[in-house]
C-alpha cells in the first residue's frame, strides 16, 4: 500500500520534472547553450521535494520540514554556485562536441539525450525525497533520521568548502596550470563530489526512516555517476594532460573518501 501511494506521488514530481525540462530547453535553444542544464540540476531537487511537501501537506511533520530544508539548502547553493562558475564561459566543451556531432540536428535531439534524460535520472534519483513525506510515514524522528543528518552535515562540509577553496585557489592568475591539493583537496582529490554523494546517503536514511527503504538505489545512482561517469573519472581524463603534476596528486591523495595522504 505504502509503494502504491509512493508511485503516485512521485508521478506528481515526475510530471513537475518534465515541465522543467521542457521549458529549460526550450531557453537552451534561445540562447544556443545547453550546459545551462548543469545550473539547473539542483534546483530541480528543490522543486521536487517541494512539489512533494506541498503534495502531502495535510499530513506534514519533522521529517517532512526535515528533507525540505536539507535538500532546499544542498540545492540552491550548487545551482547557485555552477550558475557563477559558468557565467560568461560559453556553452560547456562536452555540449559543444555533441552539437557538432549532430550535423545541425541538435536543436531536437538535446531535448532527449540532455533535457529528458537527466530529467529521468532526477526523478530516480529523487526517490528518496518523495518516500520520506509519504502521509503514512511515522511523524516521529528515529536513529536513522539522525544518522542521516550526520551524513549530510559531513557531505555539505566537503562540498561546500570544496567548491569555495578550489574556486578562491583558481581566482589567482599565478596559480594556473597548478594543482590544489591544500584543504579538503589534501585528503581527497574529489571533496565536493565525495560531499554531494554523502548528502545522498543522507536523504536515503531520513526515507528509510519513513519506511522508504526501497530508494537505496538513489544514492548508488548518484555515487556511480560522480565516480565513474559524469564525475570524478571524466574531469581526471583531462587533469591528467593539462596539469603534469596531478599525476603525482593521483598517486598520493585518496581519489574519493578523505583519508591521509600518503606520505
Amino acid at each position: 500500500m505504502a509503494f502504491l501511494e509512493f508511485l503516485r506521488l512521485h508521478s506528481t514530481v515526475g510530471f513537475w520534472i518534465l515541465g522543467i525540462m521542457t521549458t529549460i530547453w526550450v531557453l537552451s535553444l534561445l540562447l544556443k547553450d545547453s550546459s545551462i542544464v548543469d545550473i539547473f540540476w539542483g534546483a530541480g531537487f528543490v522543486v521536487s521535494v517541494w512539489v512533494a511537501f506541498f503534495s502531502t501537506l495535510e499530513s506534514a511533520g519533522p521529517r517532512d520540514w526535515l528533507i525540505a530544508i536539507l535538500v532546499t539548502i544542498w540545492g540552491l547553493r550548487l545551482s547557485i554556485y555552477v550558475l557563477f562558475r559558468n557565467m560568461g564561459k560559453g556553452e560547456d566543451f562536452r555540449y559543444v562536441k555533441m552539437r557538432e556531432n549532430s550535423h545541425g540536428k541538435w536543436w531536437w535531439q538535446s531535448y532527449f539525450k540532455v533535457f529528458l534524460f537527466q530529467g529521468l535520472l532526477m526523478w530516480l534519483i529523487a526517490s528518496p525525497l518523495t518516500a520520506a513525506q509519504l502521509p503514512s510515514a511515522s511523524d516521529a524522528l528515529g536513529i536513522l533520521d539522525y544518522f542521516g543528518i550526520g551524513f549530510w552535515v559531513i557531505g555539505f562540509f566537503f562540498e561546500a568548502v570544496g567548491d569555495h577553496q578550489l574556486s578562491h585557489f583558481k581566482s589567482k592568475p599565478e596559480n594556473k596550470g597548478k594543482v590544489f591539493d591544500r584543504g579538503v583537496w589534501h585528503y581527497t582529490r574529489h571533496p565536493n563530489y565525495f560531499g554531494d554523494s554523502a548528502q545522498w546517503w543522507g536523504y536515503f536514511l531520513i526515507a528509510a526512516g519513513a519506511g522508504g527503504w526501497w530508494t537505496f538505489f538513489s544514492p548508488i545512482i548518484m555515487t556511480i555517476l560522480l565516480v565513474k561517469v559524469s564525475g570524478a573519472a571524466l574531469l581526471e581524463k583531462t587533469l591528467k594532460d593539462k596539469k603534469p603534476g596531478y599525476r603525482d596528486y593521483i598517486e598520493k591523495t585518496s581519489g574519493f573518501v578523505p583519508w591521509f595522504p600518503k606520505k
